[in-house]
C-alpha cells in the first residue's frame, strides 16, 4: 500500500448508533470510513467505495453475514473481512473464520483489540491493494481475455455479445464437458448490464438430493434438523441484481425440477420454513453437457422446464474441432502454470504442437489445462517434446500414435509431418490432400483417416488452403 495512504473501512451493521460510534472512533484513528445499515447496500458501496478490509455483522438484518462474506471473497478475492459478533454468536463467528473470514470481534467492543486486529489486516489489504488495478483491467476487458482464434468460438463470442444486450432472457449453454461452458456464462454476465451485480455458480449435480431446495431458496432457523442458524439465504437471494448460473442442470432430480419452473417464471420463492414471500431479479443461465431433448424424450428432464430454460442457446464446440485454439489456448496455460510454479517460461517444440493439434481432447479445454499443469509442476523450465505427454492414453489420436526416434524425441509418421508441421509449405500439403481426396473420391472421412488427421482437421485444412471438394468427387 502506499505510503501515506488511508486505510479504507468499510462498516457492515444494522445497529445504527454503534455503527456510527465506530466510524467516528476509527476515523480518529486516522482511518478513512464508509457505513452500510442493511446486506442490500454492501456491494453497490464496494463498487464506490473499494475498501481495503470490511468489518461485518454476523446478522446484518435478515442477511446471513457469512453468506455475505462467501460472497464477497467470490468477487472481490482475498478482501480481508472481520466479522462483528455477539457474545452469544462467538460460536458463528469461530465458523466464519473456517469460511475465510479473517477475525473477529465481539460487542460491546474493546477498542484496543479493535485496532490490533485492524492493523493485522493492514498487511493483507497492502497486498490486494498491489493487485486492484489487475483485476479490474481483467473485468474490464473479460471478452478479450477469452481465446477464440478458431470461426467456430470467434461465433459462439458474437453469440455472448447478442445475448448480453438482454438482462433477462434464461441462456442454456450447451457443450461437451470441459468446453468452457461457465467461461461462456460468465461472459455473458460480464459483458451485460448486470456485470455490477453477483455471478453465482451452482453445481446441480454436486447438491444431495434432500438439500437442494434450501441451497437454491435458503431456510429460516428451525426450518428442519440442523437449521440452527438465524437464517441462510439460497443462491436465488445471494444471485440479486445478477447472474445466476445452474451448473449440469440435468442433473437435477424431477421434483426440484417443478420448484425450479415456478421460480423462473415468478422470481418470487420461500425460504424453507418462511412465511415471507422474497422476490427476487435475477438471470439464469443453465448449463449441460447432455442433450436435454433427448432426456425430456427418456422422461428424465421436464418438457416444460425445457422449453423455459431453451429460449437462447449456445452450444460450444469440442475442441477437437477448434483447431485453431489449441495452440493459443496451450501457450496461455504454460504462462498461468509457469508463473504459478514460480518457474521460468516453458516452450512448446515443434513436434510437441503437432501433437496437440492431432490428439483427441476428450476431456477438452479442462483435459489441456491438466496435462499442461501436470508437465509444468514435475519439470524444470523447457522446451517441451512429445514424450512428456506419455501419460496421455487416449483411445484415438494419442500419445500412442507417436513413436520414438533415435534421439530420443518423438515424431509422426512422415506422412503427417508432410502435412502438419510446415516442412513442406502450403503447395505440397495441397498436393498431398488434393491425391489423397482424389483416391477417395472426395470422402472428407476416408481422406482424414489415410491421412492420420481428424475429420476437423482436415476440413480446417481444406478451407485454408482452398481446396474445392466438389470437384474430386467421383461422379
Amino acid at each position: 500500500m502506499e505510503k501515506n495512504k488511508k486505510i479504507k473501512v468499510l462498516i457492515a451493521d444494522d445497529e445504527v448508533l454503534l455503527t456510527n460510534s465506530l466510524k467516528s472512533i476509527l476515523v480518529r484513528y486516522g482511518y478513512e470510513v464508509a457505513v452500510c445499515y442493511s446486506g442490500a447496500e454492501v456491494f453497490p458501496m464496494m463498487e464506490h467505495f473499494q475498501p481495503d478490509m470490511v468489518l461485518l455483522d454476523i446478522f446484518l438484518g435478515d442477511m446471513n453475514g457469512i453468506e455475505l462474506m462467501k460472497r464477497l471473497h467470490e468477487e472481490q478475492g482475498d478482501l480481508p473481512v472481520v466479522m462483528i459478533t455477539a457474545n452469544s454468536d462467538v460460536n458463528m463467528a469461530v465458523r466464519a473464520m473456517k469460511e475465510g473470514a479473517l477475525d473477529y470481534v465481539v460487542k460491546p467492543f474493546d477498542l484496543d483489540i479493535l485496532h490490533s486486529i485492524i492493523q493485522k489486516a493492514i498487511d493483507t489489504a497492502s497486498v490486494r491493494s498491489s493487485f486492484r488495478p489487475k483485476l479490474a483491467l481483467k473485468k474490464s476487458s473479460f471478452l478479450s481475455s477469452v481465446i477464440a482464434e478458431s470461426d467456430e468460438m470467434k461465433n459462439v463470442m458474437k453469440t455472448v455479445q447478442h445475448f448480453a444486450m438482454s438482462t433477462s432472457t434464461t441462456v442454456l449453454v450447451q457443450g461437451e464437458s470441459g468446453t468452457g461452458k461457465e467461461l461462456v456464462s460468465r461472459a455473458i454476465h460480464h459483458t451485460s448490464s448486470r456485470c455490477n451485480g453477483p455471478f453465482i455458480s451452482i453445481n446441480c449435480g454436486a447438491i444431495p438430493r434432500d438439500l437442494a431446495e434450501s441451497e437454491f431458496f435458503g431456510y429460516e432457523k428451525g426450518a428442519f434438523t440442523g437449521a440452527s442458524e438465524k437464517l441462510k439465504q439460497g443462491k436465488f437471494e445471494l444471485a440479486h441484481t445478477g447472474t445466476l448460473l445452474l451448473d449440469e442442470i440435468g442433473e437435477l432430480s424431477l421434483d426440484m425440477q417443478v420448484k425450479l419452473l415456478r421460480v423462473l417464471e415468478e422470481k418470487r420463492f420461500y425460504r424453507l420454513g418462511g412465511t415471507k414471500e422474497i422476490e427476487v431479479d435475477v438471470r439464469v443461465i443453465a448449463s449441460s453437457n447432455r442433450d436435454l431433448m433427448n432426456e425430456v424424450e427418456q422422461h428424465r428432464f421436464r418438457e416444460d422446464l425445457y422449453y423455459r430454460l431453451n429460449v437462447a442457446t449456445i452450444t460450444i464446440p469440442p475442441l477437437r474441432e477448434r483447431i485453431k485454439d489449441i495452440l493459443p489456448l496451450a501457450e496461455k496455460c504454460l504462462e498461468e502454470f509457469s508463473e504459478k510454479f514460480r518457474k521460468q517460461k516453458f516452450t512448446l517444440s515443434s513436434e510437441a504442437k503437432i501433437f496437440l493439434q492431432q490428439y483427441s481432447w476428450r476431456g477438452n479445454v479442462r483435459e489441456l489445462r491438466n496435462s499442461l499443469e501436470r508437465i509444468v509442476l514435475l519439470n524444470e523450465p523447457c522446451e517441451i517434446i512429445v514424450s512428456q505427454f506419455s501419460f496421455m492414453k487416449s483411445p484415438q489420436n494419442g500419445f500412442n500414435n507417436f513413436s520414438p526416434s533415435s534421439n530420443g524425441r518423438t515424431e509422426t509418421s512422415p506422412a503427417k509431418l508432410f502435412v502438419e508441421n510446415g516442412l513442406s509449405g502450403d503447395a505440397a500439403k495441397r498436393d498431398v490432400i488434393i491425391k489423397t481426396l482424389a483416391e477417395t473420391g472426395g470422402n472428407l472421412v476416408k481422406a482424414a483417416k489415410l491421412l492420420g488427421l481428424t475429420r476437423s482437421q482436415l476440413r480446417y485444412r481444406v478451407e485454408q488452403l482452398g481446396i474445392k471438394v466438389s470437384k474430386l468427387k467421383q461422379k
